[in-house]
């Protein structure tokens, strides 16, 4: 998309942290912008705001996981803005501890809520951008555990890396149609993933609360630089007019993904050279 200004978003979990940003990115870009969220209580005071300065925007109360629902958000979106044209698939939760440890109850809250909510942003979305052929854009939040594994957050790790590699194959199914795909991958960045535990479903819930990551060796390195969450909602926005598949806003973490693309190569070699030793 090469003008965004007019145009309309649909940003879900956009009541706070990276969600927010990116709303109050697209609305100084001139958006309109329907912003969901499950918590009531984080919506009202995000609609206050942008009433006060003016801004076309709407607030729905919405749970990603429930199909029904999300379809009727996009509706009410339709029904107040017209067609929409961006859609952030950005919410998210998370849990932390070794593979041993989860429970059924673990996968099926984080998959749920950081998988099946962006497949289910993308099945409502697809064919309504497509039908109104004047293009659009899918965000869809991962993190830099996409691309490299979280000790200790096996269920959080596992969901983004399949948000990369839906938003990779996305990306060339939906070119065609003038649609373009981005996938965000930040490190460490202000926001309350960390206590995302308050939007439990209560027959997904644990004795023990287990929603913070426990990031290990590898939390001094992502804490090098934690950044505010407006700045990625603006790195958003310039990804959306360029077209950019990969958002990685935190460069110093090339490192660690150098590591494991390493090993990756090392691989290949080793398993080159098995075949050539067996004559395969």
């Amino acid at each position: 998309m090469k003008d965004i200004a007019g145009k309309v978003a649909f940003v879900t979990g956009g009541a706070s942290g990276i969600g927010l940003a990116m709303v109050r990115s697209f609305v100084a870009a001139g958006m309109k912008v329907a912003v969901t969220d499950i918590e009531k209580a984080a919506l009202d005071p995000v609609k206050d705001e942008f009433a006060r300065s003016g801004a076309e925007v709407i607030g729905l109360e919405l749970d990603v996981t429930d199909r029904s629902a999300l379809e009727r958000a996009a509706e009410e979106a339709e029904a107040a803005f017209g067609n929409v044209h961006v859609v952030c698939n950005n919410a998210g939760v998370s849990v932390g501890g070794r593979a041993d440890k989860m429970g059924y109850k673990d996968w099926d809250w984080v998959m749920g809520v950081n998988l099946d909510g962006v497949i289910n942003g993308v099945q409502t979305f697809a064919s309504r951008m497509k039908a109104h052929g004047e293009g659009g854009h899918f965000v869809n939040t991962a993190s830099m555990a996409g691309v490299m594994p979280i000790p200790g957050g096996i269920i959080y790790t596992t969901s983004k890396y399949a948000v990369v590699g839906l938003s990779e194959v996305m990306k060339t199914d939906l070119a065609r149609h003038g649609i373009g795909v981005s996938v965000l991958c930040p490190g460490g960045v202000i926001t309350n993933v960390g206590k995302s535990g308050r939007n439990r479903p209560e027959n997904l819930q644990r004795e023990r609360d287990n929603t913070k990551l426990n990031l290990g060796k590898l939390s001094e390195t992502v804490m090098e630089d934690m950044l505010d969450a407006s700045v990625i909602g603006d790195m958003v926005v310039e990804a959306i007019l360029s077209d950019d598949l990969y958002i990685f806003s935190h460069p110093h973490l090339k490192k660690v993904v150098d590591a494991r693309t390493a090993a990756v190569d090392a691989s290949f070699d080793r398993w080159a050279k098995y075949r050539e030793d067996q004559g395969i």
